[in-house]
């Protein structure tokens, strides 16, 4: 049972901690200033959110995300919310692999080398199914969140910040809304896949709770020190190396390695959603799927990877606030519709 928790925990949170998230970009572009209550929020409403998506899943046994998309939205909206989230799946990839370029452009490597390698590795994953992403996630996780949350940690202890000294400055709270609902729509997709492979709905409370937890402290404290170097970030494609520049070199690199696997778990969870949804028309491998999908972004990804999240996310965020109500109302939309 915790096992298998922790097994759809981490893949939540690979899904959530991608290349906007995990370089601060994507914290920056929602929260900053007063946004304590508001991380708060997101906590709350994305366990809220995960298990009701988690429990839809498991009880149609649903191989791929459509069954469980019709379940929130209805028969009516079910075809624009496809299109919807294929295409948000298909543009949050371009961004991983765009933040994978930017990565390796950090340590002076082509933009193109850092692009090549992402898309080797996803083709290579993909050569292994669903059950490759879920080993991969428990291997890369944990050692991902322990070299943040280190990282974050020991910068608020150089610093000397104070992690609730604004409490009662909380004007942003509505920020956990439109950031809650673009950080759902993916799991709808991701999640949906895998109803067929859960066991107890003891496992769906673990990975909830659990994901809900880590992402929430994190989210808090990695935000609370993007704060202390406002005046900075402009200066950083990624926010995380204005923190890093405190740091011996080592570290640096360390870290940047981290940064790189979770561009790549996000990266392959949206490929999950994408492959597993166009199986059903294409009846081809996964792996063939894959490569046609990655030849498709490959252009898309000279557009730069904090000018690709400045203006997708945001868009995205306000239009999945439906799907977020939907989530939060699940019970009384379902009992309507039974009543109907």
């Amino acid at each position: 049972m915790w096992g298998a928790g922790f097994k759809w925990m981490f893949l939540i949170i690979g899904t959530t901690i991608g290349a906007g998230y995990a370089s601060g970009r994507e914290l920056w572009q929602f929260f900053g200033h007063e946004s304590g209550l508001a991380i708060l929020l997101f906590t709350v409403l994305f366990s809220i959110c995960c298990s009701v998506i988690m429990n839809i899943s498991y009880r149609l046994k649903s191989p791929h995300y459509l069954p469980v998309l019709q379940e929130i939205v209805g028969k009516r909206l079910t075809g624009a919310f496809d299109v919807m989230i294929l295409l948000y799946l298909f543009t949050t990839t371009v961004i991983m692999i765009a933040g994978s370029g930017a990565t390796g452009q950090a340590f002076n490597f082509p933009y193109w080398m850092g692009i090549g390698i992402i898309v080797v590795a996803l083709v290579l994953l993909f050569s292994k199914g669903v059950n490759g992403l879920l080993s991969i996630n428990q291997f890369i996780l944990p050692i991902l969140l322990g070299g943040m949350l280190y990282i974050l940690i020991m910068f608020t202890i150089d610093q000397e910040l104070a992690l609730f000294s604004h409490w009662h400055e909380q004007r942003n709270w509505m920020a956990a809304f439109p950031f809650t609902a673009l950080n759902i729509l993916p799991l709808v997709a991701v999640l949906g896949a895998i109803g067929n492979k859960v066991q107890s709905k003891k496992e769906i409370m673990i990975a909830c709770l659990g994901s809900g937890i880590c992402l929430g402290s994190i989210s808090y404290i990695y935000n609370n020190s993007l704060i202390q170097i406002a005046d900075e970030i402009l200066l950083y494609e990624i926010p995380l190396f204005a923190i890093l520049k405190h740091y011996p070199f080592e570290i640096l690199i360390l870290m940047s390695i981290l940064l790189w696997f979770a561009i790549f778990t996000t990266a392959a969870s949206g490929m999950l959603g994408i492959v597993t949804r166009l199986q059903e028309y294409f009846q081809k491998p996964l792996q063939s799927i894959a490569i046609g999908t990655l030849v498709l972004m490959l252009p898309l990804t000279t557009f730069g990877f904090s000018t690709l999240i400045s203006i997708i996310y945001p868009i995205y965020g306000i239009l999945n606030l439906y799907i977020l109500a939907r989530l939060l109302l699940y019970p009384l939309w379902s009992k309507l519709d039974k009543w109907k």
